[in-house]
């Protein structure tokens, strides 16, 4: 079986304006880095319904995103919904198509019809929670991928790794109260959006693994080594989604974490082998940051080689 590449030409279509860090050429120097390696399979990235939504985010939320997205025929094509966030005209077909494609990999997976799948979509998903959009997300996509997982194919537990340099506090805030989804996130602290202590816990259910500004390779592998891995191991889950940010890259602007390309081929590898243990090997990765695009095409591949090994 195959790795499975979701995508789709939407998401290049939200546009947050010409300055923003968070562009289409993401996803383009994703596909370009990955494109050319063995064992993948690209399919078209499906619209996600209301209901799949609906298990995660507000329906006024929801609704109001709609009304709020700018007509064809504006002359003004962003609408900013909070400083780093927006919405243009596009961004609810690229948002949907990201959400569509965390769900439709799900489906793929368990169905045994891939061996596991990368959604290379956009914007990204991990600080939107579920009614307050930020840090340039609009949906949860891991969140909404999680929930259809169990609601759709009878999932117990679900598993959600997040090695995005900054903190998914929107994931976290989701799911704190609920035991049947671990949330493990390393990311740099400090930095925005000024959470993910080691303190906060949830409901037994949630590890912050922070790193500080200068942390490298040795740092991020012990972390995970020592904590992140072993918690994933006694969770036991019964599929894992990885919100894979690639922003702790030596090379990203954004941040102050030094990590390499084989960090990442590590990661997965790693995850890869916890998952072949626990749950048949069931593994979805969605895209989150990342805004060095040379660092983000060659991240990605390391991160997509190690999936298809």
């Amino acid at each position: 079986m195959k790795t499975l590449i979701l995508q789709h030409d939407d998401c290049l279509r939200h546009d947050p304006g010409r300055r923003h860090a968070e562009s289409s050429a993401r996803v383009t120097s994703v596909l370009n880095g990955i494109g050319g390696l063995p064992g993948i399979e690209i399919l078209p990235a499906p619209v996600a319904t209301v209901e799949q939504l609906r298990r995660v985010h507000a329906p006024e939320y929801w609704e109001r995103l709609v009304e709020l997205e700018p007509p064809r025929e504006a002359g003004e094509n962003q609408v900013a919904l909070d400083p780093d966030t927006f919405l243009s005209t596009g961004s609810i077909d690229a948002t949907l198509r990201a959400s569509g494609a965390a769900c439709f990999a799900i489906d793929q997976v368990i169905a045994g019809n891939a061996k596991n799948a990368f959604c290379a979509t956009r914007p990204p998903g991990h600080h939107a929670d579920a009614k307050v959009a930020m840090g340039f997300c609009l949906l949860n996509h891991a969140a909404v991928a999680a929930r259809h997982a169990q609601s759709a194919h009878g999932v117990g537990r679900v598993a959600i790794l997040d090695f995005d340099v900054h903190h998914g506090n929107g994931t976290q805030s989701i799911f704190e109260n609920s035991q049947d989804v671990l949330y493990i996130s390393s990311h740099q602290m400090p930095l925005y959006p000024g959470t993910g202590y080691g303190s906060e816990t949830g409901s037994g259910n949630i590890l912050n693994l922070p790193l500080a500004p200068g942390a490298g390779g040795k740092e991020f592998r012990a972390a995970w080594s020592s904590s992140g891995l072993p918690a994933l191991e006694r969770f036991r889950p019964e599929i894992i989604i990885i919100s894979a940010g690639f922003d702790a890259h030596v090379r990203d602007p954004l941040a102050q974490l030094e990590l390499q390309d084989e960090d990442y081929g590590w990661i997965t590898e790693q995850i890869c082998a916890c998952a072949t243990a626990d749950c048949g090997g069931r593994v979805v990765s969605v895209l989150e940051g990342g805004y060095d695009l040379d660092a983000l095409a060659s991240a990605s591949a390391a991160h997509v080689s190690a999936l298809t090994k």
